[in-house]
């Protein structure tokens, strides 16, 4: 792998492309320029013209797509078709559904579930399970928020809306009393105390990837929360199920944008509990980080695009390197966290 495609060079997209281009010959593709200079060529170009993907991919080894999640699947569709590696940081189900079907006799690697959630708290998730001979529970939260928060919402959209407004609709999967189910989004609240400070968690799609397929059978409970400031969960039911705004997405998505713009200064929470045995000690294993804005080659990233970034580059690297498959499909619990903190990106969450 050495020439990749990164389609997408919004918040995060941008970023992906400047961390592999240290180490790949990347171009990135965008419907314009971007504004900012970027240390590898970019094309123009509408990926949703018929043709128009099956021309831009030819030559390349592997295409990463920072898309939101409605558009990944013809770009997943043309990755397979050509017989290259693929990458993406879907949240959303039938999405990876649809991909994962296409990895049973792809000649490339088929990763989609890339970012932070899922992504890398399953990596983190599934690290701590593997130090239990039984396990019990495994709970994970992730929490991308404005450092300074103001208004009854206390949040901004650093994060693409369209995926933030489906996670927040879509029904979410989890194993709950050893019985695998799904569960309403926006509901399960529980209140989290960080360092002083009092969050609320509620259930949300898509943030286990596969681990609920992985781990049935082997434990009590498996769910994904996210973490917000208390208040935001009963105000987004209301605009979604009071308002009815659920049935028109578009326009909620605009409505949150314009209310609610990124801001310079946000922090990422991770957090993970796993418990269960040890022999015949039952124990308990907790991972926490508090990722905050950072500077790469002279530019300010906010924490939610560098921690995304930095996650799908080091898969990226992985499978260039030979210490994930080539072929098929890769779940996010199949990496090992000791080798993902050994790339260059990965290195990025060791600070």
């Amino acid at each position: 792998m050495q020439n990749i495609l990164v389609i997408g060079l919004g918040k995060v997209g941008s970023l992906v492309g400047t961390l592999l281009s240290k180490q790949f010959d990347v171009t990135g593709i965008d419907k314009s320029q971007p504004e900012a200079t970027l240390p590898f060529p970019v094309k123009t170009g509408d990926i949703t013209q018929e043709g128009f993907l099956e021309d831009v991919m030819k030559g390349f080894d592997a295409v990463v797509s920072c898309m939101p999640y409605n558009l990944n699947l013809p770009i997943a569709r043309q990755a397979y078709k050509a017989g290259i590696h693929y990458f993406d940081l879907t949240e959303d189900v039938a999405t990876t559904t649809a991909i994962r079907e296409m990895a049973k006799d792809s000649k490339g690697a088929m990763a989609p579930q890339c970012g932070l959630a899922p992504g890398f708290i399953g990596i983190v998730g599934t690290d701590l399970a593997r130090k239990f001979t039984k396990l019990r529970d495994i709970e994970l939260r992730v929490g991308a928020l404005p450092r300074f928060p103001n208004g009854l919402m206390g949040y901004s959209f650093t994060w693409s809306p369209a995926g933030v407004v489906n996670e927040y609709i879509n029904d979410a999967e989890v194993i709950h009393n050893g019985v695998r189910k799904m569960v309403p989004s926006l509901e399960g609240i529980e209140m989290i105390n960080i360092e002083g400070q009092e969050f609320e968690a509620f259930s949300t799609s898509g943030g286990l990837g596969t681990m609920c397929e992985t781990f049935e059978g082997r434990l009590d409970t498996l769910n994904y929360k996210t973490i917000r400031y208390p208040g935001h969960c009963q105000l987004m039911r209301f605009m979604l199920y009071e308002l009815i705004l659920k049935e028109k997405r578009e326009l909620i998505e605009q409505i949150l944008t314009e209310a609610k713009p990124p801001v310079q200064q946000d922090v990422v929470y991770v957090y993970a509990v796993v418990e269960g045995w040890k022999g015949t000690h039952l124990e308990r294993e907790e991972f926490y980080q508090a990722y905050h804005p950072i500077t790469i080659d002279g530019q300010h990233w906010r924490a939610i695009s560098w921690t995304t970034a930095a996650s799908i580059a080091a898969v990226v690297e992985m499978v260039a390197a030979g210490s994930l498959p080539s072929r098929g499909f890769i779940k996010q619990e199949d990496i090992v966290l000791s080798e993902f903190l050994k790339t260059e990106n990965g290195k990025y969450f060791n600070a």
